[in-house]
This record gives structure tokens, sequence and C-alpha cells, in this order.
């Protein structure tokens, strides 16, 4: 028997179980050191009771550093995208200062360089539509699929993204507009080949290929600063990132307006596509989650809070499409973990709807005392200090605003110590005040 075989025999609860022995004594990690190998399995452990809506030691602590490192060294986030030796220097020197329950590492710090040379449309950066201090990203959403392409983008997902959507979303992959569907390959696929002779095909290849090259480099240097912290023995926090079906499409292809429209106009077609891009975006990161030994799938969650969309349209068109990923998750053992953005307070007896511990909440605009009474004893819940707080607020205020989450999350078990959302600057002080809170006002009593 094959261990694929094996391990498809195995129970959503066995795998989830395999996937945190894999994470607790992770193979591939040479430790620095004994203290560093008691270090990560004592921080582990401490997140697996968490999820597992047990009391660990004490409350774990996720702290919401996002792109403070680079400017806790000296830079800012226009340096770390270009340099990626001052990326590597910048988290490490984070790394080595800070106490830490798990560590994110500059994953989300993308190659300045390489967004550049492709044309990238989908976001202004420092440098590159924003001021060169501005400290993140800004999105620029646009409608690359029209509301009369639904039909042409169900038929075949794949086609319509590489010749359609990607011309359009960035600019090196424009002359890919120009290639013929993708059933040419079924066969003798010569005549799809002739097509990248064409020099404006052969113009767009280079590019990506390049771009290619310079991303080896960005990715050698995230990997680097990543097996640093787990030799230290800071474990990582999450395997891949996902998200609702509703969000990919709104995001990407209709925008918000389009898709706010399509509920209305054709709302047949907007689940169609749904449902359609849904094993696509489950494949995806069941792919990614077999390279890290952590089972949390992070899932950013954009178009669903209240004052967004009505009670009603929330159960009709977004959550539907998002359960059935979350359940394929944990049906192989992952951990999902869904950043709620935004209110959604009126969705919490919504999204109870999970089986009992399988999944972490993270509230950004939350009452955590409703979202402990509904959810406590059922789902892990993350959260939720405010960014205010942490960015403007003293030590002082830091440390009372976690000893009054935790005095009212933390009973029982089933709670993570985070932000409503990362920040990029602020005074470090207030971070080493969260991991103070933790071990001052967090500690279980048996």
């Amino acid at each position: 028997m094959t261990m694929e075989k094996k391990w498809e025999d195995l129970s959503p609860f066995d795998k989830r179980e395999e996937r945190f022995k894999r994470w607790l004594s992770p193979t591939n990690v040479k430790f620095s050191s004994r203290s560093a190998e008691e270090g990560y399995k004592a921080r582990v452990t401490r997140f697996i009771k968490a999820i597992k809506l047990e009391e660990p030691d004490r409350v774990p602590v996720m702290l919401p550093a996002g792109n403070l490192p680079a400017y806790y060294a000296g830079g800012n986030l226009k340096t770390v995208m270009y340099d990626y030796d001052e990326l590597r220097r910048s988290w490490m020197k984070f790394l080595q200062e800070f106490e830490l329950d798990a560590f994110s590492g500059p994953g989300l710090v993308y190659p300045g360089k390489v967004l550049e040379s492709i044309c990238y449309r989908f976001h202004h950066w420092p440098g590159h539509g924003l001021g060169d201090d501005i400290s993140s990203y800004q999105y620029i959403e646009g409608e690359y699929m029209a509301a009369d392409e639904y039909d042409a983008f169900i038929r075949d997902p794949a086609d319509f993204l590489l010749t359609r959507y990607l011309p359009r979303s960035t600019a090196a992959f424009g002359a890919f507009s120009k290639l013929g569907p993708m059933t040419q390959l079924i066969g003798v696929p010569v005549f799809f080949i002739s097509q990248f002779a064409d020099p404006e095909v052969r113009e767009s290849v280079q590019t990506l290929l390049d771009a290619a090259l310079e991303t080896e480099k960005w990715r050698e240097a995230v990997a680097d600063v990543s097996r640093a912290a787990r030799e230290a023995g800071f474990p990582p926090f999450s395997s891949a990132m996902s998200g609702a079906p509703f969000d990919r499409m709104g995001d990407t292809l209709r925008g918000t307006k389009g898709i706010m429209m399509d509920m209305y106009r054709r709302p047949e077609k907007l689940q169609a596509a749904m449902e359609r891009i849904m094993p696509m975006i489950i494949e995806q990161t069941l792919r990614l989650s077999r390279f890290s030994e952590s089972p949390v799938v992070l899932m950013p969650l954009h178009k669903g809070p209240g004052g967004f969309m009505s009670g009603k349209q929330f159960e009709t068109f977004y959550w539907p499409t998002l359960k059935k990923v979350m359940m394929a998750y944990i049906e192989e053992g992952l951990v999902p973990m869904p950043f709620a953005e935004g209110d959604y307070e009126p969705r919490l007896d919504i999204i109870k709807d999970m089986p009992k511990g399988s999944v972490i909440w993270h509230f950004e605009v939350m009452d955590m005392g409703k979202a402990k009474k509904t959810l406590g004893g059922h789902a892990c819940i993350l959260g939720n200090l405010p960014v205010s707080v942490l960015c403007t607020g003293t030590p002082a205020d830091v440390k009372e605003g976690c000893r009054k989450l935790i005095e009212v999350c933390a009973p029982g078990g089933g709670y993570i110590l985070g932000g409503s959302a990362n920040i990029d600057r602020g005074d470090p002080a207030n971070l080493r005040a969260m991991m103070e809170a933790a071990k001052e006002f967090g500690v279980y009593r048996k």
C-alpha cells in the first residue's frame, strides 16, 4: 500500500495529529542548541493546545510585527524590497532581539525589481506610486474580467487567466493575449508551440525568465531568515495562504463594484464561477502546505464583514463556498485561520458552523467578550489589541489592553493573544509589552 493510500485512509483528526507531530518535531531542522530545540517544542505545544481548546502553560502570542523589522533595523519597506541583504539583516536583527512564540518571516516583502520588471498593476509600493518612506502597499483594484465574460471563464479558467486576465493585469504577459486556447496542447503540441516564435511573445517570455531569476534571489533571502528562525527555536505559524472564492473573484477579476452588481444582476453566473475556482484554490493550498511544518492556513477575508454585505448576502454568496474550502483543509488535517477583516460580530452565529476545535478565528473588529461567549469551547480565537494602541500607545497602555483581553478570552483555553492587524511602525517596546503581558497575566494555574 502506498504512503498516499495510507494517508487517505486516515480520519481528518488523525491527519491533523500527524501534522501536529511534524510541526512539533520537524525532521529537516538542525537546531542551534539543545535549549533552542526545547524552546521550539514548548512554543509549538503552546499553540497546539490553544487550537485544541486546551489550557497550555500560558496564553500564546502572535506578535503583529508586520514590516516593523525593516524600520527597527534603521531602514524602511522600500529598502528591503530592493536590497535582499538588507532584508536578511533587518529580520535577523528582529529575530535576535525579540522574544517570540512564533516567527513570521519577510515573505510578504515583495521583490520590488520583479514587480517593476513585469509592470505589475495590482499594487503601488514605496518608490513606485508611493513615497519612498511609506510603510505599506496600496492595492489598486481593477475590473480585469468583464461582466459578459463569465461563460468564457467558467468554461476554461486556465485559458482565461493566461490569455485575458494576466495580459490585462501585468504588462509582461501582454503578448500572451495572442496565444490560442490551451486545448491545442491536446495531441501534437506543434501549433501551440509555434506561437512562441512571435517576437512579442518571445519578448514576454524573456522578461518573465529574467524576473524568475531575480525572484530566486529574493526567495533565497526569505528562506535564509526562515531557516535561521527555526534553528533558533522559533516555529513558523502558518504554512500557506488561502482565501474565500468570493474574494478571489472580487479582488482580482471583477472588482468590488463589479461583484456587488453581479450579486443582483447575474447571481447564478457568480455562484457558478465561485464553484469553478474552488477546487483550484484548495489544490494550490494543499500543494503549498507540503513544504511547511505548520498545519495552519492563513485566510484573509476581505469582502464579507457586516456593513459590506447583508446577512442574507453573506449566507448566500460568501459563506457557502468559504465553508467548503475550509472543510477541505480540515479534512486534510490542516487548521484554517480566517483573518476576519472588518466587523464580523454579525457573523458569529453563522461562522460557528464548523467542527469543534478545527479553526482559529483571528478578529480585527470584534467585541471579544461576545466572540468568547459564542465560540468559546468551540473554536480558538485570536486577537485583537487595536493597532491604534500598538502604534500610538505606551507600553503600559499595551499591557493593560492585553490584560483585559486575557481576562475575557483566556479562561478555559482556546485563546491566542495578538493584534487587530499587523503594524509597520510604532514603538518596538509595545511589542515587547505584549509578550510581558502574556507572561504576567496569561499563565494558566493547574
